[in-house]
């Protein structure tokens, strides 16, 4: 259970001058004494607390971890999100920094169960592995350790080391050269090699099992020249290079366009000025924010801060990192989950020793330990993967308008197509509205077309995936030798199996979802939980062997794609083919290198690309996202196709979109056909404002979910009594309901959402439930209160 509230412990002498706010530290908790770790939250000189104290233990940091900017960001976050301080306090740190804690055993009488002895019979010590321990062993255990013969050690396990390399330091001169050398035999080929090379070497250092490997020898031919006092070894900490998967080039600032100049002038000033300002820069696709946001974010180390820059996720990174490194070199840090444990915490070190002033990173990276920011950037920044889903549910955001306020520094917000809440406040005045709208190169915004798949799929019999049209414009930028993206918003081979004789659809064991048909792996998966199984010869439910396989996916359009043009080279982008770290900068670097025709993939390739010779878009099937059950499913893909569209035509090159549908009279299909948002922004807001929707209206979803569907169901009827009572006859309390997927990973989960404008009884009522979710949690019954949810499926 989280106890989300302080606890005093006593400083030992030995401390006194050390600790500091910010620091982790281990003390004994409990009746048990077992050992926890937590953080120092303040310091006092006396207490009111009569009771008495334990003191801590050991210091985890020499250093506090969390400066007093982020301590303050912690609390507001708790608040803000109705989390527990301690989940704010975690998720700002990297996940190697995180402890981990274990049991050991430790034998202190030998006169125990013969079970017992034969348990320890390889030291007095042992690690005690719960889930793998035999029930009966645990019992007869447990059992020795209330009678006092076994003792229960609790240990913390920090997460990760630093990376530490044997490096050799030359102490060759050239006197000793040649009197060494002479001393040499003549067959002793490895030493000759490696004296003749540390001649030249100076007093440079090198790593052992680099110079091992260039002369091709081994270990103990180095220690022989140790001993010669050719050389010395010594171990050093070597911090671990997350770039080594880009490719970069070092760039200059570029020339700006009239309208970008004017965009960089008022951003400048704000950060020369020192100033918090929350700026939205709309700008069309290919219009030069990139740009933008690099010369601002120079101006902030001109003015000696630092720089934060977000964006969506990984897929995007490879480009505006190699943009951004580029740009800034060293002085840049990356944070984001494409990175190992090890390359995280090294530039997390990196960042909060002051040897990077520049971060990029997705949006655990928002937490970056800068000091003295002067920009922040969000691009994209109306991405749903800004939201965090679990506990803290901060929006990085929000979270950067915090930090933006508190260093005096301006927020720069950029899209193509801004969220809707994003451009009512700009539209409100309470963010600057900055527009560029204009393409850099002059060059038109690229022609769209929309097919109606309706009369398509008439004409064309063995393939109902590529319309003729679309056929004959991959035929015609193949012969020239341009290239295409295509984009279908469905990973696998196809989206579900159905028997034919009685209509079964296999589902997942454990969710309310079918599964989805993979070939590469020849296996039926949950996108949900996770599960596989092997693809039935037959129908598990009648025995028919007419089971077929309906829907499309990234993996059936692959191969459809290989039969219509066998030369056709192809790179397939989604979350089964980028699984290895660094294989979407590697996909994208070799379609930069024009080494495929046609890059094909999921949402994931819909955003930040930049190839020059782009001349076709194809978005197979546009209807995908229109019918989910959300409000915002409109908003969703007319920001889907306006962005996708956006990869055409970016060089000298005109561009040319097509996009196939089954409901090409859709508002949303018809505005992104004409790359017109600020028509779609005036559509859209009067729909929401009709129907009470956001931005018109706050919302806060609460969900309950446990095993069984009756508890799940009981409990959220509870919580909707309880917030009935509390609140105002103004909020508006939609539900109970069960979600859209009731059952997932064998949890069912029920929901409720609070629509408000204004409601002082809401933290109250809403801390209340927070508080009192623990004992919940104890019977089985996870409760979670989203503020503000992207998701509502």
């Amino acid at each position: 259970m989280q106890t989300d509230r302080p606890f005093i412990y006593q400083i030992p002498t030995k401390f006194e001058k050390l600790i500091q706010v910010g620091m982790r530290v281990n003390v004994p908790f409990g009746k048990g004494n077992r050992l926890i770790q937590g953080f120092v939250i303040n310091l006092k000189e006396d207490t009111d607390y009569s009771g008495k104290t334990k003191e801590i233990v050991t210091l985890v940091d020499v250093e506090p971890i969390l400066s007093k900017e982020l301590m303050l960001l912690a609390k507001w976050m708790a608040h803000e999100n109705y989390a527990f301080l301690i989940s704010c306090l975690q998720v700002m740190l990297p996940s190697a920094m995180r402890a981990k804690y274990y049991k050991r055993l430790v034998l202190v009488d030998n006169e125990v169960d013969p079970i017992i002895k034969n348990y320890f019979s390889k030291g007095n010590s042992r690690i005690l592995e719960e889930t793998n321990t035999d029930p009966m062993l645990f019992k007869k255990l447990m059992g020795a350790r209330n009678a006092g013969k076994i003792r229960i050690e609790y240990v913390i396990k920090e997460g990760l080391s630093e990376k530490k390399v044997q490096v050799i330091l030359n102490k060759l001169t050239k006197e000793s050269y040649h009197k060494e050398k002479e001393k040499l035999r003549s067959n002793a080929v490895s030493l000759n090699k490696l004296i003749d090379f540390l001649v030249d070497l100076k007093d440079k250092q090198l790593e052992q099992v680099v110079v091992e490997k260039k002369l091709g020898i081994t270990s103990s031919v180095i220690k022989k020249a140790e001993l010669k006092k050719w050389l010395t070894r010594k171990i050093i900490v070597k911090k671990r290079n997350p770039y080594q998967q880009y490719d970069f080039v070092e760039t200059k600032p570029k020339k700006l366009t009239a309208m970008q100049e004017e965009v960089v002038d008022k951003i400048n000033s704000m950060i020369r000025d020192n100033k918090a300002m929350t700026f939205l820069l709309e700008g069309v696709t290919g219009s030069g924010k990139t740009e933008v946001y690099l010369q601002a974010m120079a101006q902030a180390l001109k003015n000696n801060q630092t720089a934060l820059m977000l964006v969506p996720e990984i897929a995007l990174t490879p480009q505006m990192v190699k943009n951004v490194v580029g740009r800034f070199g060293s002085k840049v840090a990356l944070l984001h989950s494409g990175l190992s444990e090890g390359e995280r915490l090294d530039e997390w070190h990196r960042i909060q020793s002051g040897d990077a002033q520049v971060v990029v990173g997705a949006r655990s990276a928002v937490f970056a330990p800068l000091k003295n920011i002067g920009i922040i950037v969000i691009d994209e920044e109306h991405e749903t993967s800004y939201k965090q889903e679990k506990m803290p549910r901060y929006h990085a955001r929000e979270v950067a308008k915090w930090r933006a306020k508190m260093n005096n520094c301006p927020l720069i917000l950029g899209s193509a197509t801004p969220s809707l809440e994003t451009r009512a406040r700009a539209k409100k005045g309470v963010y600057e509205w900055l527009h560029l709208s204009e393409r850099i190169n002059k060059m038109p915004l690229p022609e769209v077309r929309l097919i109606d798949m309706r009369v398509a799929t008439k004409k064309i019999d063995e393939n109902v995936d590529f319309s003729l049209e679309l056929r004959k414009e991959i035929q015609i930028r193949l012969k020239k030798n341009e290239q295409i993206i295509l984009m279908l918003n469905r990973r696998g081979y196809s989206s579900f199996m159905m028997c034919r004789d009685c209509g079964e659809v296999l589902q997942c064991p454990n969710c309310d979802i079918s599964l989805t048909l993979h070939l590469d792996s020849h296996s039926m998966k949950c996108h949900y939980c996770g599960h596989e199984e092997r693809i039935p010869q037959k129908c598990p439910n009648c025995g028919s062997k007419k089971i077929r396989y309906y829907g499309t996916g990234t993996q059936k359009v692959e191969q459809e794609l290989q039969n219509l043009f066998p030369e056709v080279r192809i790179l397939r982008m989604d979350v089964d083919t980028t699984r290895k770290k660094g294989a979407h900068a590697k996909f994208l670097k070799q379609f930069g290198d024009k080494k495929a025709d046609i890059l094909l993939g999921t949402q994931m390739i819909a955003k930040g690309l930049d190839f020059p010779d782009v001349t076709l878009v194809g978005v197979l099937n546009a209807d995908t996202a229109l019918g989910l059950a959300d409000f915002r499913a409109s908003e969703r893909t007319f920001q889907l196709l306006t962005q996708v569209s956006g990869r055409a035509g970016r060089a000298q090159k005109e561009g040319k979109v097509i996009i196939q549908t089954f409901n090409p009279e859709h508002y949303a299909l018809q505005l992104a056909k004409k790359q017109n948002y600020e028509e779609f922004f005036i559509k859209e807001m009067l729909v929401r404002h009709q129907n009470g929707y956001p931005p018109y209206f706050y919302t806060i979803q609460v969900t309950a979910n446990a095993k069984e569907e009756g508890v799940a169901a009981k409990k959220i009827y509870q919580i909707y009594a309880e917030l009935k009572a509390a609140l105002s006859a103004e909020s508006i309390i939609l539900g109970p309901t069960p979600k859209a997927v009731l059952r997932i990973n064998n949890q069912f989960y029920y929901q409720l959402i609070i629509k408000y404008k204004n409601e002082p009884m809401l933290d109250r009522a809403l801390n209340n439930i927070l508080q009192k979710s623990q004992k919940d949690e104890q019977q089985g019954i996870l409760i979670s209160i989203d503020k503000e949810p992207l998701n509502f499926i």
